[in-house]
């Protein structure tokens, strides 16, 4: 690995184990086994490589949520856009927990310290809108490169909201968290009652 590659890899070490606040350049130098110019040199400053390290560790989970990540390579089995699919998918999200508590834990913080951090906010809001195509494909089964504006700005920010109120739950308490068939339930009855409206 070259020195960008290894300045990746300490900064995911770092913020899993001191957060985005604690985190310092030198945490990220010694980690990593480079030196503070790389850090310049590679990605222009420490918050950039922060992002840059969050944002791998969340692409991460897409593994634990979708091993095929959406489309025909799916590890799902039920039919896409059904509300089987959606119990699965759900299903595998919420067993990922607890190995990607940290990187959770993580996004809180940062939602938390937003506005301290005026230029990290700017570098993940734009992070959201990949996050939001990268959800849909599980759903749906289309592949993210196939994907309209129009729909990762509808069903992606639908399935990122639930995501990140989903967390929220999981995270705070584990033995009432909402779980995927309550879910998906749930949206059967909004779906029922919408019809009948």
């Amino acid at each position: 690995m070259g020195h960008r590659e290894d300045l990746l890899e300490g900064a995911k070490r770092c913020l899993l184990q001191k957060g985005f606040l604690r985190t310092t350049a030198r945490d990220v130098v010694k980690e990593s086994g480079t030196n503070l110019a790389s850090i310049g040199y590679h990605y222009g400053s420490k918050d950039a490589l922060l992002v840059q390290a969050y944002v791998s560790l969340i692409e991460g989970l897409g593994d634990s949520f979708d091993p095929g990540w959406g489309g025909a390579k799916s590890g799902a089995t039920a039919p896409p856009g059904s509300l089987e699919r959606f119990q699965e998918v759900w299903a595998n999200i919420i067993r990922s927990v607890p190995a990607s508590r940290g990187i959770w834990l993580l996004s809180f913080e940062l939602i938390a310290q937003g506005d301290r951090l005026p230029e990290v906010r700017k570098l993940l809001a734009a992070a959201q809108e990949e996050g939001r195509s990268g959800i849909v494909p599980m759903f749906n089964g289309v592949p993210e490169e196939q994907l309209d504006k129009e729909t990762v700005d509808t069903e992606g920010r639908f399935y990122q909201t639930l995501l990140n109120g989903l967390m929220v739950q999981w995270l705070f308490d584990p033995d009432t968290a909402t779980d995927a068939a309550q879910l998906t339930e749930g949206l059967r009855r909004v779906i029922e009652g919408a019809g009948n409206g």
